[in-house]
């Protein structure tokens, strides 16, 4: 029989190197894709993802969604959201409906996951799984979980004969021994996503979103910018955001994105700012002050301070406790 291949959704972390390495014992070549919706990691970790995957012996492709997923998904989830801003079930079933229509370019033959009956109590239920099959159209039964397979129905893989059922796991619930034991048996140091999850089930991440959407539409653009510095809203409506770190202050001189105005001190060090591109005059003063108030400056005395291709002259506030009232979080 001809060598059967899989495409894995695969995260990076524990659970999908796991389904990746169960489906290599039994002979099926695998490339291992993660499916980029836009909020997966507050940092770039494709090098990361790409590693891993090989050392499973698995090939690696990215998949940019992410204009789809804002206008399709994210804010129209037929099953609702989660604890935040989480739409888990609809997002699953539409990753697994994406891999579904790759199938044919990259010659494979079924679909893997890393899911685990219970573990996650929004999307990994078994009535969620069943609604993930619904929502991805999965008529051929072609979703392999091999984690949780012998406590699932029998899907076309094993029907098949493509792989052994019997060589699959029956793991349900959140503890993670089963994964760690085998972890060590493969002499592998334990894996966590590189990620830390979704940044949507993220309690401040998600109050972050639903303020930006009071104020504006969401565009792939905001989306890196939401997860880097510290967010303000001024008083006339403006956005601020101010740099915490050398990364950030780096990403944000970078950042392309028409909505907002270059902020900088000039001569100091200190924080690499954003404000919005049609703030009024107060606003755009008032940015001028708070990039100050995160450099390293004396109050009441003036500097010089880059807003687009402006120059504002102006002094910092007296402490940094009376920027709190703008924070947005």
């Amino acid at each position: 029989m001809k060598t059967k291949k899989a495409l894995a959704l695969f995260s990076g972390g524990l659970d999908s190197m796991l389904a990746i390495k169960l489906m290599k014992m039994q002979n099926i070549d695998v490339t291992a894709i993660n499916i980029n919706i836009g909020f997966g990691s507050r940092v770039d970790i494709s090098d990361t993802m790409r590693k891993r995957a090989i050392f499973c012996g698995a090939d690696f492709d990215m998949i940019d969604v992410r204009d789809e997923y804002i206008s399709k998904i994210l804010f129209n989830p037929k099953y609702g959201y989660g604890k935040h801003f989480n739409p888990c079930i609809d997002c699953h079933g539409y990753m697994i409906k994406v891999a579904l229509a790759l199938l044919p370019k990259y010659k494979a033959d079924f679909i893997v996951t890393g899911e685990v009956v219970g573990q996650r109590p929004m999307s990994q239920r078994v009535d969620a799984l069943r609604s993930v099959k619904k929502l991805a159209i999965d008529s051929e039964n072609l979703i392999l979980r091999p984690l949780s397979a012998k406590i699932m129905d029998i899907t076309k893989p094993e029907k098949e004969g493509w792989v052994d059922r019997e060589k699959l796991l029956g793991i349900s619930g959140r503890g993670r021994e089963t994964q760690l034991k085998m972890a060590k048996e493969f002499g592998w140091e334990y894996f966590e996503s590189p990620g830390g999850g979704c940044l949507l089930t993220d309690e401040r991440f998600a109050k972050k979103m639903r303020e930006f959407l009071k104020h504006d539409k969401l565009q792939v653009e905001d989306i890196d910018i939401l997860k880097n510095g510290r967010h303000l809203r001024l008083p006339d409506g403006a956005k601020l955001v101010i740099g915490r770190d050398k990364a950030e202050n780096e990403f944000l001189e970078k950042a392309k994105n028409s909505k907002y105005l270059k902020v900088k001190a000039n001569d100091i060090p200190g924080p690499y700012s954003l404000v919005s591109s049609n703030a009024t005059e107060n606003d755009l003063n008032l940015s001028a002050r708070l990039t100050l108030t995160f450099a390293k400056t004396k109050p009441k005395e003036i500097y010089s301070v880059e807003v687009g291709d402006k120059i504002i002259k102006t002094s910092p506030l007296s402490k940094r406790e009376e920027a709190h009232e703008y924070f947005v979080i």
